[in-house]
């Protein structure tokens, strides 16, 4: 408050209190008094002199006001003087009172938005007022609204922020909308308006607090479109929440709310309703809501959503209720332009939406096709700029992705035996294209560029238009009166939309391009243009249009028409503009700033009719094309068989390198998989052994046993025996295996000797040199790389047979311990006498066999290590081959560096031949010149010199052939 105090003055008369002081003694008042109708009177004074004294108020009386909501909450009448005195602190609304009708000079600027940021930075505060909100008494609930509508009004992001934290704040807001009171649901939608601007957050929670059906049934009960200014607000909060918000456009379309807007637009014939049917507040309510359903479908949604709503549209028969409007007679001009942009983006690249556009007739006698009514409107000079704009967006958004559309269109064009009466797109789009009306010609050429964009069919239908300029002159082609139209030098709008549809005509149509080219004198007046002086920036643009026209022409050029080939046109381009100057000219287009105002969306708003420059379209086109447009025109692609042939011949070996590469690859990673599988196999068999160890320790604590007791009988030394036998043939069978390991090993040296080859061989075929290994020298690297690999994937099979046998014998061994054990432990006590001694004897033998058993078992496991590292050193080597196979390629790009050298220097040698075989075709034109004209003038020549022309000319011949042949 310390703020505010500085500007408080005081102006004391003659023994009269000021306004400061005023304030000062009741707030003390509302502070001190006990009394409660002390305390109202007091807020009643301060709410009467809040308009006044608003700073004096603000500064004193905030806190004790925010005091008085807080304790006397019972009392409605000192909390709504309490409330309104607030209201009137933070509004920046002008209060004139006596005669007084400007803020007095020492009042800060913004005085009231300085009082919210006070108020709301105590969030109590906040949550207070939404409270406040849950009182159905009017005194209390409608201030409340009315205090929460400043304080966005002034501060919305901070109390944005606030309600957002607060539990059920936006909830609370919500209720309002179904209060039974209009004057409170109306001032809740407009509480609602300033919440939901801009946060996106807010808006998802106040969609989902079933906000859209709330607002559809106000406008249905305000009775639509002829409803007043409450159906205005709640169309701005519908645009509020689903402008910019997918979600919500998401879940306005799937709760099916799309089908009720359809009643909105079933508007009453003129002569039924009143005031013509056409109120301020009724263009201003239709406005609003073709404005929601754009939202729905705007171009810059995702493709899916936007598809999903068109169809809806269709189905509910919204579009056929847009159209009925579009037809009608007596609509105001905004009201009917907004209509024709609601129903482009309806149809815009949805078939079955372009085709129902195609079929709406226009109520006139004859009746005629919709499109052909608005065409008319489009070419007409007389009708609003505006509306011309959203005709031609609407005629875009009907060809977009509609073949069938541009089918159509061009066929109206062409020559038919239709009834020449009938007025048809064609016709008019051609009126407009040679109209006097500059934007007219800028319309109807951008029209006829959508009716051929991207469809070579079409452009090649095109090309047999033949229009009758004049009497007893033979017809022109379409293309070719452009050209002579733009030859002509009119209006700038005329020359762009001209050189806009000739580039999308002739881009991606070689017909077209050789028929452009067939006029010989359509070139030469593209290079005057470009090579012409840097004008204004006007004429730096039709300068760069015609560099992009002549591009194309060499980009897309088949070499049918002779002297115009690429070759030839490039060297024009380099002789009479220069390659520089044609890419600075071409490069100048996109700094313009029309392109870049259309590049951003299809339909582009324009105050002026000066501003169209560009279409969208032909944007997205020029950036395509523009890298390659320079490409062609300064690469000369010409290359020597032979050197050809040898480069195919390297490029095919590093091919099979690479093949080679990819299989070794696929190969590694095989042997890596079994690796790992192999590893777990050995841990299961580690485990295994471990558990065999731990049973033969309990076998030989067994056997201490019987040493001890000295007993036993014939049946137990049988039994032991057996088992003696059982262990002697076990170890016979490790030992065969043992033998089985050692092979293996030979083996895998073996294949290590072999990688090392191959590796050795393919270092030496990419030595340094930078010469490629024969085709023969890599099939065979190849077959015993082939070979080397299975060779290592028998081994891989032997060890899983050799994995299985042991688990075999594991099996086993682990049976006969486990019956050795059973019986040992079963008739431990009946060994005696001599028959004891010879079992424990028996039993002595068998437990250093079992040693030795032990012993081979883990001897097995460190030849099965060894293995590994074995197989782990033969992928190391594999890896090498690699980086010798890559080390092979960077000899290939080196070669390729010195293939480009010797092109470089061939195309200069060849470039010098060509000049001079200009030079002298020049020469021996001028002499032909000059002695043609001597003849003319009567000098007489000998024969003799006849002989030497005739000479000069075989020699002329003779040098153009060897420079063919060179």
């Amino acid at each position: 408050m310390d703020y505010f105090r500085k500007y408080l003055g005081t102006t004391p008369g003659a023994g009269q209190p000021s306004g400061a002081d005023t304030v000062e003694k009741l707030n003390d008042r509302v502070q001190s008094s006990t009394l409660l109708d002390d305390r109202r009177d007091a807020v009643r004074a301060l709410k009467s002199l809040s308009k006044k004294y608003r700073l004096e108020v603000g500064t004193q009386s905030m806190e004790t006001l925010i005091q008085v909501l807080q304790t006397d909450r019972a009392d409605p009448e000192i909390m709504g003087y309490a409330l309104d005195t607030l209201c009137n602190v933070m509004s920046n609304e002008m209060f004139p009172e006596d005669g007084e009708e400007s803020i007095p000079e020492h009042y800060p600027e913004d005085l009231g938005g300085q009082f919210t940021e006070i108020f709301i930075k105590n969030m109590d505060n906040t949550h207070l007022l939404l409270s406040l909100l849950e009182e159905y008494d009017f005194h209390i609930r409608w201030p409340t609204v009315k205090l929460l509508i400043i304080l966005l009004t002034n501060r919305s992001k901070d109390l944005q922020e606030a309600i957002l934290v607060s539990p059920m704040g936006v909830s609370k807001m919500m209720d309002l909308l179904s209060d039974s009171r209009e004057i409170i649901r109306n001032d809740g939608l407009l509480l609602l308006n300033h919440l939901t601007k801009g946060n996106a957050n807010i808006q998802k929670i106040v969609a989902f607090e079933n906000a859209f059906e709330r607002l559809l049934d106000i406008i249905s009960m305000e009775d639509n479109s002829d409803g007043g200014i409450v159906v205005e607000d709640c169309l701005l909060l519908l645009l509020n929440l689903l402008k910019n918000n997918s979600s919500n456009q998401t879940f306005f379309k799937e709760g099916s709310f799309i089908h009720k807007l359809t009643p909105f637009f079933e508007l009453q014939p003129v002569e039924q309703s009143p005031q013509g049917g056409w109120s301020a507040q009724k263009v201003t309510n239709l406005h609003l809501m073709l404005q929601v359903v754009r939202t729905l479908v705007a171009p810059s949604n995702p493709h899916q959503q936007t598809v999903i709503c068109q169809n809806v549209m269709n189905k509910c028969r919204l579009l056929h209720q847009l159209c009925s409007i579009l037809m009608a007679s007596g609509v105001p001009a905004d009201v009917l332009t907004e209509t024709i942009n609601t129903v482009s983006e309806v149809i815009r690249g949805n078939s079955s939406n372009q085709e129902y556009f195609a079929s709406v007739m226009a109520p006139s006698t004859p009746p005629r096709p919709a499109i052909v009514v608005l065409l008319m409107s489009m070419v007409n000079e007389k009708q609003p700029f505006v509306l011309r704009c959203a005709v031609l967006y609407c005629f875009q958004s009907f060809l977009f992705k509609n073949e069938l559309g541009q089918s159509q269109i061009v066929q109206t064009l062409l020559p038919s035996t239709a009834d020449v009466n009938t007025i048809s797109a064609g016709q008019l789009l051609c009126g407009g294209l040679f109209s006097p009306d500059p934007l007219s010609n800028w319309c109807a050429a951008v029209a006829l560029l959508h009716a051929i964009l991207e469809n070579s069919k079409e452009k090649e239908q095109l090309l047999r238009v033949q229009l009758a300029t004049s009497i007893g002159n033979p017809p022109v082609s379409l293309l070719q009166q452009c050209m002579n139209l733009l030859a002509q030098g009119p209006r700038f709008q005329t020359r762009v939309g001209l050189l806009m549809l000739l580039s999308i005509w002739t881009a991606g149509c070689p017909a077209a391009t050789t028929h452009f080219l067939t006029n010989m004198a359509n070139v030469p007046f593209l290079i005057s243009q470009i090579s012409a002086s840097d004008g204004d920036e006007q004429e730096m643009l039709v300068q760069g249009l015609c560099a992009f026209l002549l591009g194309i022409a060499v980009h897309y050029n088949n070499d049918d028409v002779e002297g115009y080939t690429k070759d030839s046109l490039r060297q024009v381009i380099e002789k009479r503009i220069g390659l520089e100057m044609f890419t600075d000219k071409l490069g100048q287009v996109p700094k313009f700033e029309g392109y870049t105002k259309a590049a951003k969306r299809p339909n582009v708003h324009y105050k002026q009719s000066n501003e169209v420059i560009f279409d969208y379209e032909f944007t997205r086109i020029f950036k395509y094309l523009e890298n390659d447009i320079l490409k062609s025109v300064s690469s000369i692609q010409d290359e020597s068989p032979v050197k050809n042939t040898n480069f195919e011949a390297h490029d095919n070996i590093v091919l099979q390198y690479k093949s080679l590469i990819r299989d070794q690859d696929v190969e590694l990673c095989k042997v890596r998989g079994e690796v790992n599988i192999l590893r777990s196999q050995y841990d299961t068999a580690q485990k295994k052994i471990d558990e065999m160890s731990e049973q033969v320790q309990q076998l030989k604590d067994q056997n201490s046993l019987l040493k001890v007791r000295s007993g036993g009988t014939q049946s137990q030394v049988e039994i032991t025996k057996e088992a003696g036998e059982e262990i002697a043939k076990l170890k016979t069978e490790l030992e065969d295996k043992n033998k089985l390991v050692t092979e293996n090993n030979a083996t895998v040296e073996k294949l290590k000797e072999e990688l090392t080859i191959a590796a050795a061989q393919a270092l030496a075929n990419s030595s340094s040199d930078g010469s490629q290994p024969e085709p023969n020298e890599s099939a065979m690297l190849q077959a015993t790389i082939h070979r080397l690999q299975s060779d290592l994937g028998e081994v891989n099979a032997k060890l899983k047979l050799r994995e299985e046998e042991v688990n075999q014998l594991n099996t086993k061994l682990a049976e006969t311990n486990k019956s050795l054990t059973e019986e040992g432990a079963a008739t431990p006590e009946r060994a005696t006498g001599s028959d004891g001694e010879a079992a424990a004897a028996r039993v002595a033998e068998l437990e250093s066999r079992l040693s030795s058993l032990e012993e081979s078992n883990k001897t097995t496991t460190s030849e099965r290590d060894s293995l590994q590292v074995q197989l782990q050193k033969s992928t190391q080597e594999s890896n090498a081959i690699r980086e010798t196979l890559k080390k092979s390629e960077k000899s290939q790009s080196s070669f390729s560096e010195e293939k480009k050298q010797i092109e470089e220097d061939r195309d200069t040698l060849k470039k010098e031949q060509e000049d001079l075989l200009v030079l002298l075709a020049d020469q021996d034109l001028k002499m032909k010149s000059y002695r043609s004209k001597l003849k003319e003038l009567g000098h007489k020549f000998d024969d003799d010199d006849d002989d030497d022309d005739e000479e000069d000319d075989d020699i002329d011949v003779d040098l153009e052939d060897e420079l063919e042949e060179d």
